[in-house]
């Protein structure tokens, strides 16, 4: 049989009317190649999203402890708990903040000290200067942009102000001014006790002190015979003299003196202001001692390479003790956000209060997050920012539950260097500088709550105290500490500088929990795209280190054998 008839009966079946008679071929076939082209798209697509959900389990987590504590939080409210079950409640959550804190000290000396000595001292000192000037530039956008929200939606209304509370607890010294703030600034940059600044810093206090003075008076002849004269002049002058004076006074009562001199002791209060320690690092001080430490060991070449070697060992040791901890976030978040829901007094009366003051800062906080920083990220590396935004997503989701940049900066590290592989020599320099003086997020919170109080208390602001309020708003974010709640304590510097009340500060402090989650997560996220850029502009620098270090290691191996052979010949 030929071969053309051994296919024509395929060829036959395969032409078989359909049954409604058109005549046309059956679309079995192309119907079932469909359904398998589906199944392996449908495939790939479940693949995909497991490949996605195991390398995102960490962040997939740490999300869901948020949204487990807020649930957790809202429902536990029912039941009323007392101050003791809230404590209880939120101490795992306590337990990763001591953690994450304990590894702020040896990240930042060991980050530190790697970063620096994998460059020379040019190239790191121009990738300080470009960080430090991305850090001013957005601060101070964050606070312009913080000005004009409050301004134009007006959230501050007199017939909101509540009753003045005597028994409320009073937050700072309202007699620390900027510049103060400003001169422990650069006290804390160098540390007398570099052992100390890795548990205390220093702070400006005032305090009132009692002390007593000398008053003097002369007493005439006629003045003590006055005290006889009658019983109301007697009378009189016992109200203003002591017993003793007029004890005095009758001693010397003779014609043989024509006045006395007496005198008697007044205690006067007196405004005392000394530098005092404070409990919690000094990152400052840390920072500026190992920078300069990092740049001299550089210098040193193979003479420094065991010290090198053993602050990069300290490096790995310290990031494979982030790692582990990180695992236990999720779950320490969680009840970080149920204690601080339960701790909440009225959320209905702070609603109705502080809701468009909320809403303020909120959206001026988003504004700059999406707007300001991406623009300026894109404007610098032509880049798209919604990458870094994605991938320092478990370090935002970590700063919300925290409330601290420098207990994120383990986790800031991670997501940089592991997820979006920036250079680490860029990460370990800027980082740390950065969780310690670039406070967007605290800046434009410190512009709106001023003139936030401003208007509940019925006051217009002149242009002058406005720019007045801006400039010492930036200083105050710099001068902040990275700790929970810091931007509270610096705003009465801000307050105190345009003559506002210092003690309606009590006003936002119902809110300020949830507010300063949500800027510190800004402040990361900030931190996060200068180390970005800093890393596209410094590009040409780290490929020159790159190949500096290169030569160094092909002159070494050179070198040994060279030296094995004379040892030979010898």
């Amino acid at each position: 049989m030929s071969e053309e008839e051994q296919t024509s009966p395929m060829m036959d079946k395969d032409k078989e009317p359909v049954p409604d008679g058109t005549g046309s071929a059956p679309s079995d076939g192309k119907k079932s190649r469909l359904d398998r082209i589906k199944r392996i798209k449908m495939g790939k697509k479940v693949k995909s999203c497991h490949s996605w959900g195991k390398e995102n389990l960490l962040l997939v987590l740490t999300i869901g402890g948020v949204f487990m504590g807020i649930i957790l939080g809202i429902a536990l409210r029912a039941a009323e708990p007392s101050k003791e079950a809230i404590r209880l409640i939120a101490f795992p959550g306590d337990i990763l903040m001591r953690m994450l804190k304990m590894m702020i000290l040896p990240l930042i000396v060991s980050c530190m000290i790697t970063g620096l000595t994998s460059m020379d001292v040019h190239s790191s000192g121009k990738m300080g200067l470009r960080g430090v000037l991305y850090y001013f530039v957005t601060t101070f956008l964050a606070i312009i942009l913080g000005i004009i929200l409050v301004v134009s939606i007006h959230p501050g209304d007199k017939a909101n102000m509540p009753e003045e509370d005597e028994d409320a607890e009073k937050l700072g010294d309202d007699r620390v001014s900027s510049l103060d703030a400003f001169l422990d600034l650069i006290r804390n940059i160098f540390p007398d006790n570099i052992i100390q600044a890795g548990f205390q810093h220093l702070m400006t206090t005032y305090s009132d002190k009692t002390k007593l003075k000398k008053v003097y008076i002369t007493v005439t002849q006629q003045d003590a015979l006055d005290l006889n004269i009658t019983d109301r002049v007697n009378m009189s002058l016992g109200l203003a003299l002591s017993e003793k004076w007029q004890e005095l006074v009758r001693m010397n009562k003779s014609d043989m003196f024509n006045s006395t001199k007496l005198y008697y002791k007044e205690p006067y209060v007196f405004t005392d202001q000394k530098q005092s320690l404070r409990n919690g690092i000094n990152v400052l001080g840390i920072i500026g001692f190992f920078t300069a430490f990092g740049m001299l060991l550089s210098k040193m070449g193979e003479k420094g390479k065991i010290m090198v070697d053993f602050f990069s060992i300290l490096n790995h040791i310290i990031m494979e003790m982030v790692n582990i901890i990180m695992w236990y976030s999720p779950i320490g978040i969680m009840f970080l956000v149920c204690g601080k829901i339960l701790d909440i007094e009225d959320p209905g009366v702070m609603m109705e209060r502080l809701g468009l003051y909320m809403l303020t800062v909120i959206l001026g906080l988003f504004i700059h997050a999406f707007i300001t920083l991406s623009l300026v990220y894109f404007a610098a590396t032509r880049k798209n920012p919604f990458v870094i935004l994605r991938g320092v997503l478990q370090a935002l989701v970590t700063a919300f539950g925290t409330g601290s940049s420098s207990a994120t900066l383990p986790v800031t590290f991670r997501c940089l260097e592991e997820t979006l592989h920036i250079d680490s020599r860029v990460t370990r320099f800027i980082l740390p500088i950065g969780a310690t003086i670039n406070m967007d997020g605290t800046a434009l919170y410190e512009a709106v709550g001023p003139i936030f109080i401003a208007q509940m208390n019925d006051i217009e602001l002149s242009f002058g105290q406005i720019v007045i309020i801006s400039l010492t708003a930036t200083c105050a974010s710099i001068g902040a500490a990275s700790i929970p709640s810091a931007g509270l304590i610096t705003m009465l510097m801000v307050l105190t500088s345009v003559g506002l009340p210092t003690d309606d500060i009590s006003l936002i402090l119902a809110v300020d929990w949830f507010l300063d989650r949500i800027r510190t997560a800004i402040n990361v996220l900030g931190d996060s795209y200068g180390a970005a850029i800093v890393a596209h502009l410094s590009k040409e620098e780290l490929m020159g280190a790159e190949v500096h270090a290169t030569d160094q290691e092909l002159v070494v191996i050179e070198e040994e054998p060279e030296k094995s052979n004379g040892d030979a010949n010898v």
